[in-house]
């Protein structure tokens, strides 16, 4: 309910009031203590106090973007829609800058071309000092006059988006403005007319008062001659200034296209970097998979025939292990039976004749040499 514009406020240009102000910069707005603690309940009469107690103006500052108290009220103006009468006091306020500045940059956000030109330009002549408050939170020394020059010819001002305004001279082509002039003008006029009145005198006494007179050359034809050539000579230096600004104006926007066409032509870049780069990864990881296949499929195919290798080999030294053992076991047994052979035939007890075969026996045991029958 504290952050609702007022259901009596009108639209501007076509949308609510508070809108003129960034959904992040107003987010921040609801969320400062200032906003919560000093605005809530504000109206327009109490508002003013408010205002004179601003000791500095700004948009945001610091790390978090941290608003004004200043953003603060502007944004409590755009929600409670004072009456225009209210605001034109608030620029006519001759003794508080904050609050003539205040009036100013809501009547900018809000105004018509006409009242805004009409309303603002007398500022120029307001030379007094303002404190300005960066981004880095530090502080710096600007003027009313500046302050009012960068809302009649910038975009921005106190980190929000001015409304597009007509230029002066399509206004003044038109008949909706009068040519602007110059407080100083009328001085210029009184320093002019000074240093003619002294020509004059010098030229009484000199005598070419009477050589002037003859010639045709009255010295008030002369001084309203020279008042006509120097307000041309102003307003020929008015439109010159209005044409300068034309054409920086142009070369900026023509600049910020150039910058928006070469930062979209680096992002296409940069995004078919990003796809040749992609399509070279698929490609390298497809390469790197086809030879960890290959170097798979090499080793299962080693594996296997190191495997039936080392079968045969085994299979091989089974067949020699078999082939070969009955020979050497047959080798060995042979020996043997001669020698068993050649000891039954040395002791006898291999005798046809049992009795001399038990006789040897005896005889061999008892170490004597068998019976040789």
């Amino acid at each position: 309910m504290a952050n609702r514009t007022d259901p009596l406020a009108k639209n501007i240009r076509g949308t609510n009031p508070q809108n003129l102000v960034e959904k992040i910069l107003r987010t921040k707005i609801y969320q400062n203590t200032y906003w919560k603690e000093q605005c809530f309940g504000l109206t327009a009469e109490t508002l003013v106090d408010k205002a004179m107690e601003l000791d500095h103006l700004g948009g945001t500052h610091g790390g978090n973007r941290k608003p004004t108290p200043f953003m603060c009220l502007v944004t409590k103006m755009l929600q409670i829609q004072p009456d225009k009468e209210i605001v034109v006091e608030f620029i006519k306020n001759p003794e508080y800058k904050y609050v003539r500045v205040l009036g100013a940059l809501y009547l900018r956000l809000t105004g018509t071309d006409i009242d805004v030109y009409r309303y603002l330009e007398p500022l120029y002549n307001d030379y007094r000092k303002l404190r300005f408050k960066l981004n880095d939170a530090k502080f710096t020394l600007t003027h009313v006059d500046e302050f009012i020059d960068e809302l009649l010819t910038k975009d921005y001002s106190c980190d929000v988006a001015l409304p597009r305004i007509k230029k002066r001279l399509t206004l003044e082509s038109i008949g909706s403005l009068e040519p602007r002039r110059s407080a100083l003008e009328d001085d210029f006029e009184e320093e002019e007319e000074k240093d003619e009145d002294d020509q004059l005198a010098d030229g009484l006494d000199s005598g070419d008062h009477n050589k002037d007179y003859y010639h045709g050359r009255s010295p008030t034809r002369e001084r309203d001659r020279d008042r006509k050539r120097d307000g041309h000579r102003y307003r020929d230096r008015d439109y010159d200034r209005d044409r300068d600004y034309d054409r920086d104006y142009d070369r900026d926007r023509e600049r910020g296209r150039d910058r928006d066409r070469e930062r979209d032509r680096d992002r296409h870049r940069l995004r078919d970097d990003k796809d040749y780069d992609h399509e070279r990864d698929r490609e390298r990881e497809g390469r790197e998979r086809d030879r960890r296949n290959r170097d798979r499929g090499r080793k299962k195919r080693s594996h296997s025939r190191s495997r039936s290798t080392s079968r045969d080999r085994d299979e091989r030294r089974r067949r020699h292990r078999t082939s070969s053992s009955p020979k050497r076991r047959s080798g060995e047994d042979e020996p043997k039976k001669k020698k068993e052979k050649k000891a039954m035939k040395d002791d006898g007890t291999d005798h046809p004749d049992p009795e001399i075969a038990e006789q040897n026996r005896l005889r061999a045991s008892l170490g004597l040499k068998p019976l040789k029958l």
